[in-house]
């Protein structure tokens, strides 16, 4: 079997910007034999090389003795196969102590795929541990995140600093580096944050589409300068899950050929062996998508078998490639092939079993074979060496195209480009009115032109959520993979787990994201990981009440901003009229380090708010009018998006009778509670008692903000169907009802 390496380049010769074959020579992403090793000769593996590790290939050979003695000669392949073999004892080894010495863990999957990750780190994936945000490295995702500790274990012996070896002796301890799930925001090295089954393959979809539409806008005939892939692992649970086949369908129909799935066939899931549960052809699924299949069915006894697979996987040019691994879950342990070996620790016999078939009796816990260092040493190396000519292909790139050169570093640096709030509009009162899902268009298109990273779409609602971006091309390849209109068809949970795959690619883009509010609840789980991963999505949500009218119930939003408000970190808008949306957005695309929620109304709003501001958005809650002078008001009306003209509305009435009435404008909980305690207090006075807030929506959470004197109008059962005017009607959202209700709290007051 043929030893497979990625090809760095040679050092040795002087660089040559403008030689044609540096630029097909840099990427270096198909797998090539015979790396030049500091450890050989040539191509063949010296003497020196092969008597360090004579007595770990000794120890590494089958019991059957199928083998030479090392004695004997033995050709490079093999010898390599027998290194890459200890190897991969050494990685179990060390999943087995940090799981007996945390007395926690999910090791089963991870010594089942111990193979593939020590390939992927030693042999296949281009990265640089000292540098983990190098742009060009190639991306791993582990969508099986229970299959954690493989990959710091991989991590650790890489070198990568995140993942030291008392890292591994704290597995899944408060405040540890290594969590029970991947943390792209604790452990420097993990690129997305996975657990929930499924999530981590769209993720990697959103990794590889970011490659492509970026390769495509800036690599030129002479200068390559994106260039990397994705690898994926995902098990049964990832299969089983509907956002893997979501974000697999559209994978296959955009032909992001440099993204790999590699499938942890093992079998089991937690509640046992899934011919429970699970029969069908994964293969057969995933070849009707259109994927290009392979299969490894021996990588516990032949792991160059994966490495073929992987070498067919980067000779595809049209299809991503999904490679089923035939693996044995809890490898080694008596628990192997069941299970009871997903998750806990073994006894103490158990232990001794699986160091005896390793030949690891005579060595302490966490002990690391000292050669290991140098093989995966080695690899970083290679990592290193690309990062370098990268970065001298970038600066050929600045010196021959610097117009491109100059967007694309905009995007590396943060995608915001100088000045690019003063592309937002402003309205006034005698502009024409309109929804502020019409409002969100204009801004959007605003955006795009000055903000090279907006990209995104909608699932399959483009047209009425108005989140097109005209003179722009549709995502496709490859007709036009420069495109930034993403068609994501009728997927909203695949279109949210996608999305943070582009945000957390690195490289500037700001996705945005767009479905009816309702339909929030069937990507909810992908809008919180984009809270905890910080992972900025800008989730655009039309159609924002019961004020929808006559679609019904089934499409009316009630319970669904309370929802998305309790969603720690998440950024939660919802704007009354044109300048309020400007403000959203404006803090929205400032904001990377978090996801917003900016939810928009499908009926046009009475008026353009004539104090409305898109400056006070930021503050999440500013006073919108008041006649109080330097007084108090009597009663403080509290609205948001359409309701906020109501509230405004019913003041001016009020005010006509000798009433001191404060409108509020509440846009954004999560900004106005993270105000200082006087700005709080200047809006929302609490010698004030006489409020009432109004919402179409759930009345949840605005007891915080009234008071418990106060009135929380809101919708407390599911909307109905009807035109929107009549909708409203019936749930008492006029300036007649607000007044009335405004009425009964200043006539209480009076009592």
């Amino acid at each position: 079997m043929a030893s497979l390496f990625f090809h760095a380049p040679s050092t040795s010769q002087p660089f040559n910007p403008l030689s044609k074959s540096f630029s097909k020579r840099l990427p270096a992403c198909n797998i090539r034999t015979h790396f030049s090793h500091p450890t050989r000769s040539g191509t063949r593996l010296s003497e020196e090389y092969k008597r360090s590790w004579r007595d770990e290939v000794e120890r590494a050979k089958s019991p059957s003795g199928s083998e030479p003695s090392v004695q004997e000669e033995l050709t490079d392949d093999v010898f390599q196969e027998l290194v890459d073999r200890r190897g991969v004892d050494n990685v179990r080894m060390l999943i087995v102590d940090a799981v007996q010495t945390a007395s926690a863990g999910h090791p089963g999957m991870a010594l089942g795929m111990a193979e593939v990750g020590y390939i992927l780190y030693r042999h296949v994936m281009r990265y640089n541990p000292k540098n983990p945000k190098w742009f060009n490295r190639d991306r791993f995702v582990l969508s099986a995140g229970h299959g954690c500790l493989l990959q710091y274990v991989c991590m650790h012996l890489a070198g990568f600093h995140s993942v030291q070896i008392e890292d591994l002796k704290r597995l899944c301890k408060l405040g540890s580096r290594t969590p029970g799930h991947p943390e792209n925001m604790v452990t420097s090295g993990v690129e997305v944050t996975t657990g929930p089954l499924g999530q981590g393959v769209a993720n990697a979809v959103g990794l590889a589409l970011a490659e492509a539409h970026l390769a495509s806008r800036f690599n030129k005939p002479d200068a390559t300068v994106v260039d990397h892939r994705t690898y994926c692992i995902m098990g049964d649970g990832c299969a089983m899950e509907g956002i893997s086949n979501e974000a697999a369908s559209l994978a296959a129909h955009w032909k992001l050929n440099k993204l790999v799935i590699i499938y942890d066939d093992n079998h089991n899931t937690i509640d046992g062996n899934t011919k429970m549960t699970f029969s069908e052809d994964i293969s057969a699924r995933f070849k009707a998508l259109g994927w290009n299949i392979l299969s490894v069915d021996d990588i516990h006894d032949n792991v160059g078998s994966f490495k073929e697979a992987l070498r067919s996987a980067s000779d595809e040019k049209e299809r991503p490639t999904f490679i089923k691994v035939r693996s044995m879950i809890g490898k080694l342990s008596k628990k192997e092939g069941t299970s009871k070996a997903h998750h806990g620790t073994f006894d103490e016999d158990d232990v001794k079993i699986m160091r005896s078939k390793v030949k690891w009796e005579d060595r302490d816990q966490f002990y690391i074979i000292p050669m290991i260092h140098r093989e995966m040493e080695a690899q970083a190396e290679r990592g290193e060496a690309l990062e370098k000519d990268w970065n001298s292909a970038l600066c050929y790139y600045e010196s021959r195209y610097p117009r491109e050169a100059k967007e694309f570093k905009i995007l590396l640096e943060d995608g915001l480009s100088p000045g690019w709030e003063n592309s937002l509009p402003h309205w006034s009162k005698s502009d024409k009115l309109d929804a502020t899902r019409g409002y969100s268009e204009t801004c959007l298109n605003c955006l795009a032109k000055t903000l090279p990273g907006l990209i995104g779409g909608s699932a399959d609602l483009a047209s009425s959520n108005k989140v097109y971006l005209q003179n722009y091309d549709d995502f496709q390849q490859p007709e036009s993979p420069w495109g930034r209109n993403i068609r994501y068809g009728v997927r909203e949970h695949s279109m949210a787990g996608i999305s943070n795959g582009i945000a957390l690619h690195g490289s500037g883009l700001i996705p945005f994201a767009a479905t009816f509010l309702t339909f929030s609840d069937y990507m909810k789980n992908s809008m919180r990981l984009s809270a905890l991963s910080r992972a900025g999505v800008i989730y655009i949500l039309t159609h924002d009440s019961i004020g929808l009218g006559e679609d019904g119930p089934t499409h009316q939003p009630v319970e669904h901003l309370a929802g998305l408000r309790a969603i720690p970190q998440v950024l939660v808008f919802r704007p009354a009229d044109g300048n309020e949306t400007a403000g959203a957005y404006k803090v929205a695309i400032r904001n990377r380090s978090s996801p917003s929620v900016i939810a928009l109304s499908r009926q046009k709003v009475d008026a353009n708010l004539e104090s409305s501001s898109a400056d006070a958005v930021e503050k999440g809650g500013y006073i919108l009018s008041d006649n109080s002078g330097n007084g108090l008001p009597e009663l403080i009306l509290i609205g948001t998006g359409s309701e906020l003209c109501l509230c405004e509305g019913s003041a001016e009435k009020l005010r006509s009778e000798g009433r001191r009435v404060r409108v509020v404008s509440l846009v954004c909980w999560r900004l106005f509670d993270n105000q200082s305690r006087e700005y709080k207090e200047s809006v929302l006075p609490a010698a004030v008692t006489r409020r009432m807030s109004v919402e179409a929506g759930s009345p949840l959470g605005w007891r915080e903000y009234v008071g418990t004197e106060g009135v929380v109008h809101g919708v407390e059962t599911f909307g109905a169907s009807g035109a929107y005017l009549d909708t409203f009607r019936k749930f008492g959202f006029t300036v007649e009802n607000i007044t009335r209700l405004g009425k009964s709290l200043l006539h209480d007051s009076t009592n």
